[in-house]
């Protein structure tokens, strides 16, 4: 159907890759953590919103202009670098809310929103991903089928709908976990905190990264 060929080779490769570490596991990660399965979800919500973007910005071509136009992927790769190393600062950063008692005493939550927004900004602004969609999903099309474009959103469809099962199970497995062992203020205090170096590490890799 639409030319598309080895569908079941394209699920496991496609579930493969999702499960892999990265900036947007540990962010849903994180927020799973320190405010429970809502924000990892929210989280995840995000990135789904943001892997639509570049599906559709790939079977349309636009992302062809990132592979082929040295000037205009070093932009968005120093775009994105630069949002990730300011979302680490902000982890970095973190304090205990103000409260009166010891009780009361919390890492400060952030809106839902703009746990949502933070999902879409670190997929959309990340070069290398509208790159592999651009390299991955086109091996599963049959060349000569004459309805390549609504074959490669089909795909990208079933990477995504598969990218959000997985992400969503990994923000509910990580917000049971942590209830599980009952991390405390503290420790999520610290958790922000690591996650915070570990994004400014893919900060700094994002922005050395080569076009390829």
């Amino acid at each position: 159907m639409f030319g598309i060929h080895d569908l079941a080779l394209f699920v496991i490769s496609g579930l493969l890759l999702n499960i892999m570490p990265g900036p947007d596991s540990l962010l849903i990660m994180a927020r799973s953590a320190t405010q429970g399965w809502r924000a990892g979800v929210a989280a995840a919500l995000g990135i789904g919103a943001g892997t639509m973007v570049h599906v559709l910005a790939a079977a349309l071509g636009l992302s062809a202009i990132l592979a082929t136009s040295a000037t205009a992927f070093t932009v968005v790769k120093y775009i994105g670098a630069a949002y990730i190393l300011y979302m680490a600062i902000g982890l970095l950063r973190s304090r205990r809310s103000s409260a009166t008692t010891a009780a009361q005493l919390a890492v400060t939550p952030l809106p839902y929103r703009k746990i949502f927004a933070q999902g879409v900004l670190t997929n959309v602004l990340n070069p290398k991903v509208a790159l592999f969609f651009l390299a991955f999903v086109p091996q599963f099309i049959d060349a000569a089928s004459p309805t390549k474009t609504l074959a490669f959103i089909v795909l990208g469809c079933i990477f995504n709908v598969n990218g959000m099962l997985w992400c969503c199970g990994l923000a509910l497995f990580t917000a049971f976990a942590s209830a599980r062992i009952k991390i405390n203020q503290t420790a999520s205090l610290w958790l922000n905190r690591v996650t915070g170096g570990l994004f400014a590490w893919l900060g700094i890799k994002l922005a050395l990264a080569e076009q390829n």
